[in-house]
C-alpha cells in the first residue's frame, strides 16, 4: 500500500482537486493530511474526501511530513503538495518502478498550470535536473520506500529545501527514478512574475547546494 502524505496550512481551496486526482487511482492507498492548525476548512475538506487528518503542533513542512510518515501504514510513502494533481496512473507507475529492488524511490516529471512559456522551459530543465543530478523538489511529488525513509531519518529539520536535501541523500542510498505521466503543480506562487520568482528560487537553491557541500 502507498501512503500519500500531504502537509497543509490553509489549503481548503485547492486541496479537493488534489484529493480527487488521487481518488482516480486504482492502487491501494491511504491519504494522510498533516495539518498545521489551518484557520480555514482544510481539515474538514480532507475528511469529507476520505483522508485521515493528523494535527501538527508545528508549521514546518519537513516536520509535518515526518509526522505523517511516522503514522503511515504503507510500505511506500508519497509526499505530495496540496496543490499538485497526479494522473490516474501515478500510483501504478510507482508500483511498477519499485518492482526493481534496487530502486529506493524517485519523483515525477512536473508541469505547471500556468500560461508562462518561461515556466514551460524551466520544467524541461527540471526534467534534466531530476534525471541527471537526482535532485527533486517537493512540487514534483517525492516517493520512497518506507524502510529507506526511516533509515535516512526522514526529512532534515530545515525550513527550506528539505526536498533537495532528502532527494540527495536518497540518491546516495539507492537508485532513484523520474516517472511519467507528469504531475500538474499550481503556478499560484509565481503570480504575474514567473521570471523573477524563478530566478529567486534558483539563486536560493544554488546557495543551499553550495553550503551543503561545505558541511
Amino acid at each position: 500500500m502507498i501512503s500519500v502524505i500531504i502537509p497543509t496550512l490553509n489549503e481548503a481551496g485547492l486541496l479537493p482537486d488534489t484529493l480527487r486526482s488521487l481518488a482516480a487511482n486504482s492502487s491501494p492507498m491511504e491519504v494522510i493530511v498533516v495539518d498545521a492548525a489551518s484557520t480555514d476548512e482544510t481539515a474538514a475538506v480532507a475528511q469529507r474526501n476520505g483522508a485521515r487528518v493528523i494535527r501538527s503542533p508545528i508549521k514546518q513542512r519537513a516536520g509535518q511530513m515526518n509526522l505523517g510518515a511516522a503514522q503511515a501504514n504503507g510500505d511506500v510513502l508519497l509526499f505530495l503538495h496540496a496543490d499538485t494533481l497526479v494522473a490516474a496512473t501515478a500510483l501504478e507507475a510507482i508500483e511498477c518502478a519499485l518492482k526493481n529492488p534496487d530502486v529506493a524511490g524517485g519523483t515525477f516529471v512536473r508541469r505547471y498550470n500556468h500560461p508562462s512559456r518561461f515556466l514551460k522551459i524551466t520544467c524541461r530543465l527540471a526534467d534534466w535536473r531530476s534525471s541527471y543530478f537526482k535532485l527533486f523538489l517537493g512540487d514534483q511529488g517525492i516517493f520512497a520506500r518506507k524502510d529507506i525513509f526511516t533509515r535516512l531519518i526522514g526529512f532534515s529539520d530545515l525550513d527550506d529545501f528539505e526536498d533537495l536535501d532528502f532527494s540527495h541523500r536518497m540518491a546516495r542510498s539507492g537508485k532513484v527514478v523520474t516517472l511519467r505521466p507528469p504531475v500538474i503543480s499550481s503556478g499560484r506562487r509565481f503570480g504575474n512574475r514567473p521570471v523573477i520568482r524563478t530566478f529567486q528560487d534558483l539563486f536560493l537553491a544554488c546557495r543551499y547546494l553550495s553550503n551543503s557541500r561545505k558541511r
